[in-house]
Protein backbone atom coordinates (compact mmCIF):
# COMPACT_ATOMS: atom_id res chain seq x y z
CA UNK A 1 0.00 0.00 0.00
CA UNK A 2 2.90 2.38 0.13
CA UNK A 3 2.52 3.00 -3.73
CA UNK A 4 -0.46 4.61 -2.80
CA UNK A 5 1.36 7.35 -0.75
CA UNK A 6 2.59 8.35 -4.67
CA UNK A 7 0.30 6.92 -6.84
CA UNK A 8 1.24 9.06 -10.22
CA UNK A 9 5.02 8.10 -9.75
CA UNK A 10 4.24 4.47 -9.67
CA UNK A 11 1.92 5.11 -12.25
CA UNK A 12 4.11 6.68 -14.73
CA UNK A 13 7.20 4.49 -13.75
CA UNK A 14 4.94 1.40 -14.11
CA UNK A 15 1.44 0.55 -15.85
CA UNK A 16 1.22 3.72 -17.99
CA UNK A 17 4.89 4.34 -18.14
CA UNK A 18 3.96 4.61 -22.14
CA UNK A 19 1.89 7.62 -21.47
CA UNK A 20 4.75 9.52 -19.92
CA UNK A 21 6.94 12.34 -20.58
CA UNK A 22 10.53 12.49 -18.63
CA UNK A 23 12.68 14.82 -17.93
CA UNK A 24 15.32 13.34 -15.59
CA UNK A 25 13.62 12.27 -12.15
CA UNK A 26 10.46 13.98 -13.27
CA UNK A 27 7.66 12.36 -15.11
CA UNK A 28 4.47 13.80 -16.41
CA UNK A 29 1.25 12.58 -18.14
CA UNK A 30 0.79 14.30 -21.47
CA UNK A 31 -0.89 17.40 -21.24
CA UNK A 32 -3.39 16.49 -23.17
CA UNK A 33 -4.35 13.20 -20.96
CA UNK A 34 -3.87 14.72 -17.32
CA UNK A 35 -2.02 17.59 -15.69
CA UNK A 36 -0.31 15.46 -13.29
CA UNK A 37 3.00 15.10 -12.63
CA UNK A 38 5.16 12.78 -10.72
CA UNK A 39 8.22 13.92 -8.31
CA UNK A 40 10.04 11.48 -6.18
CA UNK A 41 8.74 11.62 -2.56
CA UNK A 42 11.36 13.83 -1.28
CA UNK A 43 12.68 15.75 -4.22
CA UNK A 44 16.06 18.06 -4.67
CA UNK A 45 16.71 20.93 -6.45
CA UNK A 46 17.79 18.37 -9.58
CA UNK A 47 14.30 17.00 -9.21
CA UNK A 48 12.75 20.72 -9.66
CA UNK A 49 14.79 21.40 -12.51
CA UNK A 50 13.77 18.88 -14.28
CA UNK A 51 10.32 19.80 -13.38
CA UNK A 52 10.86 23.46 -14.87
CA UNK A 53 12.47 21.58 -18.32
CA UNK A 54 9.69 19.17 -18.46
CA UNK A 55 6.97 21.84 -18.06
CA UNK A 56 8.28 24.33 -20.01
CA UNK A 57 8.95 28.35 -18.56
CA UNK A 58 5.11 29.75 -17.50
CA UNK A 59 3.89 25.74 -17.86
CA UNK A 60 2.03 24.28 -14.74
CA UNK A 61 1.72 20.85 -13.00
CA UNK A 62 -0.61 19.37 -10.53
CA UNK A 63 1.27 16.97 -7.92
CA UNK A 64 -0.41 15.13 -5.49
CA UNK A 65 0.88 13.79 -2.03
CA UNK A 66 2.16 15.43 1.13
CA UNK A 67 2.01 18.73 0.71
CA UNK A 68 5.61 20.32 -1.01
CA UNK A 69 7.20 23.82 -0.79
CA UNK A 70 8.51 24.09 -4.34
CA UNK A 71 11.50 26.43 -4.97
CA UNK A 72 12.26 30.06 -6.18
CA UNK A 73 10.68 29.72 -9.57
CA UNK A 74 7.73 28.44 -8.77
CA UNK A 75 4.41 29.53 -8.02
CA UNK A 76 1.75 27.36 -6.02
CA UNK A 77 -1.93 28.94 -7.54
CA UNK A 78 -4.24 25.97 -6.27
CA UNK A 79 -3.59 24.14 -2.69
CA UNK A 80 -6.46 21.83 -2.28
CA UNK A 81 -6.52 19.03 0.50
CA UNK A 82 -8.47 16.21 -0.23
CA UNK A 83 -8.74 12.55 0.76
CA UNK A 84 -8.17 8.91 -0.77
CA UNK A 85 -10.21 6.42 -0.34
CA UNK A 86 -9.65 2.42 -0.99
CA UNK A 87 -12.20 -0.52 -1.15
CA UNK A 88 -13.74 -1.34 2.22
CA UNK A 89 -15.69 -3.74 1.13
CA UNK A 90 -17.51 -2.28 -1.90
CA UNK A 91 -20.22 -4.72 -4.05
CA UNK A 92 -18.57 -4.80 -7.75
CA UNK A 93 -21.29 -5.37 -10.09
CA UNK A 94 -22.09 -5.13 -13.53
CA UNK A 95 -24.38 -2.93 -14.75
CA UNK A 96 -26.36 -3.44 -18.36
CA UNK A 97 -27.26 -0.44 -19.01
CA UNK A 98 -23.42 0.72 -18.63
CA UNK A 99 -21.55 0.92 -22.29
CA UNK A 100 -17.99 1.02 -22.99
CA UNK A 101 -17.33 4.80 -24.18
CA UNK A 102 -14.57 5.00 -26.95
CA UNK A 103 -12.90 8.33 -28.56
CA UNK A 104 -16.25 8.74 -30.86
CA UNK A 105 -18.02 9.62 -27.38
CA UNK A 106 -15.50 12.25 -26.34
CA UNK A 107 -16.99 15.39 -27.27
CA UNK A 108 -20.38 14.43 -25.35
CA UNK A 109 -17.74 13.38 -22.29
CA UNK A 110 -16.05 16.93 -22.70
CA UNK A 111 -19.43 18.69 -22.37
CA UNK A 112 -20.54 16.34 -19.50
CA UNK A 113 -17.46 16.93 -17.46
CA UNK A 114 -17.98 21.17 -18.08
CA UNK A 115 -21.03 20.90 -16.48
CA UNK A 116 -20.51 19.05 -13.67
CA UNK A 117 -16.40 19.69 -12.89
CA UNK A 118 -15.64 16.12 -11.69
CA UNK A 119 -11.93 17.12 -11.97
CA UNK A 120 -8.99 17.47 -14.76
CA UNK A 121 -10.37 15.23 -18.12
CA UNK A 122 -8.97 16.32 -21.34
CA UNK A 123 -9.02 15.26 -25.11
CA UNK A 124 -7.06 12.23 -24.43
CA UNK A 125 -7.85 11.03 -20.60
CA UNK A 126 -9.49 8.31 -22.30
CA UNK A 127 -6.72 6.66 -23.12
CA UNK A 128 -6.09 6.34 -19.05
CA UNK A 129 -8.46 3.23 -18.94
CA UNK A 130 -12.19 2.49 -18.96
CA UNK A 131 -14.81 4.95 -19.35
CA UNK A 132 -18.28 3.56 -19.02
CA UNK A 133 -21.52 5.85 -19.46
CA UNK A 134 -24.91 5.69 -19.41
CA UNK A 135 -27.33 6.96 -22.10
CA UNK A 136 -30.62 8.12 -22.12
CA UNK A 137 -32.47 8.97 -25.42
CA UNK A 138 -28.95 8.92 -26.71
CA UNK A 139 -27.66 11.45 -24.71
CA UNK A 140 -24.65 10.74 -22.17
CA UNK A 141 -25.95 11.46 -18.69
CA UNK A 142 -23.17 9.52 -16.47
CA UNK A 143 -20.03 8.21 -16.41
CA UNK A 144 -17.42 7.62 -14.69
CA UNK A 145 -13.65 5.90 -15.63
CA UNK A 146 -10.27 4.71 -14.42
CA UNK A 147 -7.45 6.96 -14.23
CA UNK A 148 -4.25 6.14 -12.31
CA UNK A 149 -2.94 2.78 -12.80
CA UNK A 150 -0.59 1.21 -10.93
CA UNK A 151 0.79 -2.03 -9.52
CA UNK A 152 -2.39 -3.67 -8.29
CA UNK A 153 -4.37 -0.87 -8.15
CA UNK A 154 -6.40 1.06 -10.39
CA UNK A 155 -8.12 4.77 -9.70
CA UNK A 156 -11.51 5.38 -10.03
CA UNK A 157 -12.01 9.24 -11.34
CA UNK A 158 -13.87 11.15 -13.60
CA UNK A 159 -17.20 10.40 -11.48
CA UNK A 160 -20.69 12.75 -13.00
CA UNK A 161 -24.16 12.82 -13.61
CA UNK A 162 -26.12 14.99 -15.26
CA UNK A 163 -27.97 17.08 -12.77
CA UNK A 164 -31.00 16.84 -14.30
CA UNK A 165 -30.47 13.00 -13.52
CA UNK A 166 -29.11 12.91 -10.25
CA UNK A 167 -30.43 11.09 -6.97
CA UNK A 168 -31.05 8.18 -9.39
CA UNK A 169 -27.67 6.41 -8.05
CA UNK A 170 -26.38 6.36 -11.50
CA UNK A 171 -23.28 6.91 -10.63
CA UNK A 172 -22.62 4.54 -7.59
CA UNK A 173 -24.07 1.70 -10.30
CA UNK A 174 -21.09 2.84 -12.51
CA UNK A 175 -18.32 2.88 -9.57
CA UNK A 176 -19.84 -0.28 -8.87
CA UNK A 177 -19.32 -1.62 -12.37
CA UNK A 178 -16.04 -0.43 -12.93
CA UNK A 179 -15.08 -1.94 -9.40
CA UNK A 180 -15.63 -5.14 -10.76
CA UNK A 181 -14.03 -4.46 -13.90
CA UNK A 182 -10.82 -3.59 -11.74
CA UNK A 183 -11.24 -6.56 -9.67
CA UNK A 184 -11.49 -9.23 -12.57
CA UNK A 185 -7.78 -8.36 -13.13
CA UNK A 186 -6.94 -9.11 -9.57
CA UNK A 187 -6.36 -5.24 -8.99
CA UNK A 188 -8.23 -2.99 -6.31
CA UNK A 189 -10.14 0.09 -6.69
CA UNK A 190 -9.30 3.15 -4.92
CA UNK A 191 -10.49 6.96 -5.67
CA UNK A 192 -9.77 10.53 -4.60
CA UNK A 193 -11.65 13.62 -3.72
CA UNK A 194 -11.42 17.27 -2.62
CA UNK A 195 -12.56 17.26 1.28
CA UNK A 196 -14.81 19.92 -0.20
CA UNK A 197 -16.88 17.56 -2.19
CA UNK A 198 -19.01 16.38 1.21
CA UNK A 199 -21.18 14.44 -1.07
CA UNK A 200 -19.18 12.49 -3.06
CA UNK A 201 -17.28 11.30 -0.03
CA UNK A 202 -20.07 10.31 1.90
CA UNK A 203 -21.76 8.33 -0.89
CA UNK A 204 -18.11 6.33 -1.05
CA UNK A 205 -18.38 5.54 2.23
CA UNK A 206 -21.69 4.01 2.06
CA UNK A 207 -20.77 2.57 -0.91
CA UNK A 208 -18.04 0.98 1.13
CA UNK A 209 -14.99 2.89 0.35
CA UNK A 210 -12.98 4.04 3.67
CA UNK A 211 -10.81 6.90 3.88
CA UNK A 212 -7.21 5.73 3.48
CA UNK A 213 -5.22 9.08 3.65
CA UNK A 214 -5.42 13.15 3.26
CA UNK A 215 -3.31 14.07 0.19
CA UNK A 216 -3.21 17.56 -0.86
CA UNK A 217 -3.21 18.80 -4.83
CA UNK A 218 -0.84 21.42 -5.94
CA UNK A 219 -0.94 23.26 -8.94
CA UNK A 220 1.99 24.62 -9.99
CA UNK A 221 3.35 27.10 -12.41
CA UNK A 222 7.02 27.63 -13.29
CA UNK A 223 8.84 30.85 -14.09
CA UNK A 224 7.96 32.06 -17.19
Amino acid sequence: MERLDNPVWHALNGAQADLAERSGEVARYAPDVSPFAALPTEPDAGAWADAAKLVGPGGFMVITGEPRTPPQGWETFEDLPGVQMIDDGVTGAADPEAVRLTTADVPEMLDLVRRTKPGPFGNRTIELGTYLGIRRDGALIAMAGERMRLDGWTEISAVCTDPAHRGRGLAARLVRALVAGIRSRDEQPFLHAVTTNTGAIALYERMGFRIHRRPVFQALRAAG
